[in-house]
């Protein structure tokens, strides 16, 4: 299923819309993007947390993240554009890194009124500029128009939040940060909290200790719970096979892939999947 999807020739796309193909399916995005909530109001989970989206929220996404729309009002609208990584990689080549990894944890803001009018015309320059196909500049234009845009974020993101906030507050917090950076990434083929703490050059005894004292929670089961968020993505958006979803996650057989899905979700994939109607 391809939702949200740059190509080749389309790397940067623009629109208006309600978000309905978001509506209770939970949808991996490949593509990174940025959402503005123009009226109404709707709760969106993102990487199993939950969001009041408002107007004047802002949302941006980044590569590999997991949306599901689970309620929306009559009215709700939003902005939108997204565009290729590849051209996230060419415009955001001077912003430090730890200034990504705090979108990714804080990745929904609500705009203060006195900031609403630039905003506001920054996500209508935005579409305006990929309505303008015949352009012959468009391609740079475009390139110049989302370098600035995130550069207004990262200003106001260093005005708003302390360096401590983006940064972490202790080596605890940027191990952590780390941590869950790792899971999005491996765990499709990574189970196991050995990786992870192999990954970080520390212990597996003391990772699990940082995240049972950040959670509250095993790093096992942090790993787990994402593992099992990507499993339910491949039942609800693709066609594949249990068959071909276990392969892809390297479980041993069927089997061990059926009885793992059901450990931690009470039901079978293939009744997962019949559930969904």
């Amino acid at each position: 299923m391809r939702i949200f999807r740059t190509t080749e020739s389309e790397p940067f796309v623009a629109r208006t819309g309600r978000m309905e193909e978001f509506h209770n399916r939970l949808i991996k995005l490949s593509d990174p993007g940025i959402f503005f909530c123009r009226k109404g109001h709707a709760h969106l989970n993102i990487d199993l947390k939950e969001y009041d989206i408002v107007k004047n929220t802002q949302v941006i996404i980044q590569p590999g993240t997991i949306l599901r729309l689970t309620e929306s009002s009559a009215d709700f609208e939003v902005s939108y554009c997204y565009f290729s990584e590849q051209l996230l990689r060419e415009i955001t080549i001077h912003l430090e890194p730890s200034f990504f990894h705090f979108l990714k944890e804080n990745p929904s803001f609500t705009f203060p009124d006195d900031c609403i009018e630039a905003i506001n015309g920054l996500m209508i320059a935005t579409e305006a500029i990929y309505l303008d196909r015949e352009h012959r500049f468009r391609d740079i234009i475009i390139r110049n128009h989302l370098q600035c845009f995130l550069l207004s974020v990262y200003e106001k993101t260093h005005r708003w939040f302390t360096r401590k906030q983006i940064e972490g507050t202790d080596r605890k917090d940027q191990l952590f940060k780390r941590f869950i950076a790792l899971v999005h990434k491996h765990c499709t083929t990574q189970r196991e909290v050995g990786f992870y703490a192999n990954e970080l050059f520390i212990t597996s005894r003391y990772l699990s200790a940082i995240v049972q004292e950040v959670t509250g929670k095993t790093a096992k089961h942090i790993i787990d719970m994402h593992v099992i968020l990507e499993i339910k993505v491949m039942l609800e958006s693709t066609d594949l096979s249990i068959q071909e979803i276990a392969n892809r996650l390297q479980f041993p057989d069927q089997s061990f892939f059926g009885r793992y899905f059901k450990k931690h979700t009470g039901t079978s994939p293939l009744n997962y999947r019949r559930a969904l109607g």
